[in-house]
């Protein structure tokens, strides 16, 4: 048992902690209940359960969210249409989200596959000194999906070559 002022008390039967708690005008917590024997505190219970609050919320602070982003083409994309989608995921790269780049064949385009994948890959020679391939093209029924995450070593190289210029 540990007391109010954070000294360790001892090994203490549970009435007598009890006791304890009830003559300092605090309650008796449970901190590691899976220990043998278990470690109980003295404290005032809603300031314990204002700590805990305190420090979820910092951690849910630090902690950062990555969002996986979709770009989505056809077989016969447009070469205009096609830069404007790499546009958006080269923003969405640089913002740190993952980017899912889906080519999805309607009807018969199925038959074009080969176009899909040259599509990928002319998406990924266009981000390639910004990202990294997390997974390469491959068919999933009637789309074909790649996915893309920021390289951080690229990122900081393609810096260093613009302050050069």
């Amino acid at each position: 048992m540990i007391g109010s002022d954070g000294q360790q008390v001892g090994l203490l039967p549970t009435s007598e902690a009890i006791q304890m708690a009830v003559r300092e005008g605090l309650d008796l917590i449970e901190i590691v209940p899976n220990a043998d024997p278990p470690v109980c505190k003295l404290m005032d219970f809603g300031k314990y359960k204002y700590e805990l609050a305190k420090k979820e919320k910092l951690q849910r602070k630090h902690q950062h969210v990555t969002l996986v982003k979709e770009i989505r083409f056809h077989p016969n994309t447009d070469t205009h249409d096609f830069d404007f989608k790499v546009r958006h995921a080269r923003a969405f790269l640089e913002d740190g989200h993952k980017v899912k780049a889906t080519v999805v064949f309607k009807g018969r385009e199925i038959t074009y596959k080969e176009q899909g994948e040259l599509l990928l890959n002319r998406f990924t020679e266009k981000v390639e000194d910004l990202a990294k391939v997390e997974q390469a093209p491959k068919m999933e029924g009637r789309q074909m999906i790649a996915y893309y995450v920021l390289d951080r070593a690229k990122k900081k190289s393609s810096e260093k070559a613009k302050q050069n210029t």
